[in-house]
């Protein structure tokens, strides 16, 4: 069994708010990875003076030692906890209250001698490749049901944070949890896996530089490290030519790798 976890920030100026863990606990025959990406809030006030890193922190660290200690919980009780923790963290100094509290997207994967679980929220995304090749993309597309010229006002987004007909994250509220995309497969249909944020998803979606098995394709061969170097270099082609995505040039990009079998 092998993992590789990477991490870039989207601008040196600026706090990487991604954030990522894989660990491998008790006698080595299971496992967990964790990716979240923090959302990063609009200027002005978000109720929270911690800010986003310190909630990825916070999070991504009680989701790893929750996912890698108690295998008797699910992996939505997991997140349930989680947010639960990390709200007590800060509910006496901050307004957990407000729309724009600090949240992130999740990709999380468990797995054991038999069975490999997995959990993503809003727009970061799991990838299981199979032994033959074949690979399937574990994603929430109820961000991308939003129309873009809504994404691009700041009210019009807030009216469908963590609301039904919008989108959800992780932020202050437990029971987001059960908004989650979750699931099993049998450790035998699963050769690897990669928890992605979507600084990283960039290379298939809005690039278009392969599709998800072609993702698989390069974790498989140039790693993790191999995936955000092309993305980088995408980045760097479109900025060249005056091209941005999303309002940004270079995003946060995160990538967590783990070989399962057929090493």
């Amino acid at each position: 069994m092998r993992t590789e976890v990477v991490t870039l920030p989207g601008s040196p100026e600026r706090p990487n708010e991604d954030w990522a863990a894989a660990a491998l606990p008790g006698p080595g025959g299971g496992g967990t990875v964790v990716a979240l990406d923090g959302v990063t809030p609009p200027a002005g006030d978000d109720g929270c003076v911690h800010g986003v890193p310190w909630f990825t922190a916070r999070l991504g660290g009680a989701l790893t030692e929750l996912s890698a200690s108690r295998p008797d919980l699910t992996l939505t009780e997991i997140l349930a906890l989680a947010i639960r923790r990390t709200a007590g963290a800060h509910r006496d100094t901050c307004d957990l209250s407000h729309v724009r509290t600090p949240q992130a997207t999740v990709a999380l994967a468990r797995w054991d001698a038999d069975t490999v679980e997995h959990l993503v929220l809003s727009d970061a995304a799991l990838l299981l490749e199979a032994p033959d090749g074949a690979a399937r993309a574990v994603l929430d597309d109820r961000l991308d049901r939003v129309p873009p010229e809504v994404l691009r006002s700041s009210a019009a987004t807030d009216r469908l944070r963590n609301r039904e007909g919008g989108f959800f994250t992780a932020a202050a509220d437990p029971a987001v949890a059960d908004r989650a995309v979750t699931g099993t497969t049998p450790r035998s249909g699963v050769r690897a896996l990669a928890a992605l944020t979507d600084g990283a998803t960039r290379w298939v979606e809005p690039f278009g530089e392969g599709d998800w098995a072609d993702c698989a394709g390069v974790l498989r061969t140039e790693g993790a490290v191999g995936l955000i170097r092309r993305v980088r270099a995408r980045e760097t082609a479109d900025g060249a030519a005056g091209v941005t995505r999303r309002g940004k040039l270079h995003d946060d990009a995160t990538a967590v790798y783990a070989v399962l079998q057929g090493l």
